[in-house]
């Protein structure tokens, strides 16, 4: 049975963490009917809530390989390099080691990263505070409902798409969606919908916006995975076996719904705006805070 659990969860967050509708919200509603029980219990409950990002994180990198791997190797370069000859300089090894597009753009992943990064190891405990209780319900339904609505003025907005490819992100435009990506520490906001919006107001298109969403998330899950790994252990937590394995189906659905998630968001956003889903979060919303008012 936690192994359907596990995959129920994998399910929602395959698809929630990719369109912009609050992976957050949707675990409240599926943790209350596909609560894990397991040795560890909460504690390991919480860890599995993040850990299964990481499948997610699998799916954007296979998906965008050829476009975010930096590394490559022409085969005039294989010999003098094991000869131990010297290959040129630095503009040489660039051009036979790396892809400098890429570089460039992981160098502005990581300057987006910074900001979101520092907050939320700073406030790491507050944001945790804030899943519990009853007071997380109020919370993310509060911000499910005010981003549908912020969805939907600004696609009411006529805006200009002046950037339509990743590549020609600046530096400074890469910090301030950082910037804004730091509104997702909020439970309930949507990291993608925070970044996708942010970055359509500042003039990228939509697919622009969407993938330089998903290259954000790369370190962004990646390191709130590590940093709840690290804090799982140093309480004194380890893992079962079975609990291996609700971890692994999690991570492995979470990867397959992940690409087909992502698939489909990049199809629709082509001929769709993101009204419908500024809707479906403030029908959401009303849903979570009625069911728990009512229950």
């Amino acid at each position: 049975m936690e192994y359907i659990k596990s995959a129920v969860l994998g399910v929602v967050e395959g698809i929630t963490e990719w369109l912009p509708i609050s992976s957050t919200g949707h675990m409240i509603l599926v943790d209350e009917f596909f609560t894990l029980k397991t040795q560890n219990g909460a504690n390991f409950t919480n860890f599995f809530l993040v850990a299964i990002q990481l499948g997610a994180i699998l799916a954007v990198i296979m998906l965008y390989f050829k476009k975010i791997w930096p590394l490559h190797l022409k085969s005039t370069a294989v010999a003098p390099f094991y000869k131990g000859e010297n290959i040129g300089g630095f503009k040489n090894f660039c051009n036979n080691y790396v892809y400098m597009d890429k570089i460039i753009l992981w160098l502005k992943i990581l300057v987006a990263s910074i900001p979101a990064a520092i907050l939320g190891i700073l406030f790491d405990e507050k944001i945790d505070s804030m899943l519990t209780g009853n007071s997380r319900v109020y919370i993310v339904a509060s911000t499910l409902i005010l981003y549908g609505i912020l969805f939907i003025v600004v696609e009411s907005m006529k805006k200009k798409e002046s950037i339509l490819n990743t590549d020609d992100i600046t530096f400074k435009l890469a910090f301030i969606i950082g910037l804004i990506q730091c509104l997702a520490l909020i439970p309930g906001t949507s990291r993608s919908g925070t970044t996708i919006l942010g970055a359509t107001l500042l003039g990228l298109g939509r697919t622009a916006a969407a993938e330089f969403s998903f290259f954000l998330s790369i370190p962004a899950m990646a390191g709130g995975s590590g940093i709840k790994l690290i804090d799982y252990l140093s309480a004194g937590n380890s893992f079962t076996n079975e609990e291996l394995m609700v971890l692994f189906v999690g991570m492995a659905v979470a990867f397959i719904v992940s690409v087909l998630a992502i698939k489909f968001l990049i199809s629709y956003i082509k001929r769709h705006d993101f009204k419908a889903f500024g809707y479906y979060r403030i029908v959401l919303g009303i849903v979570l805070l009625a069911y728990f008012l009512l229950r």
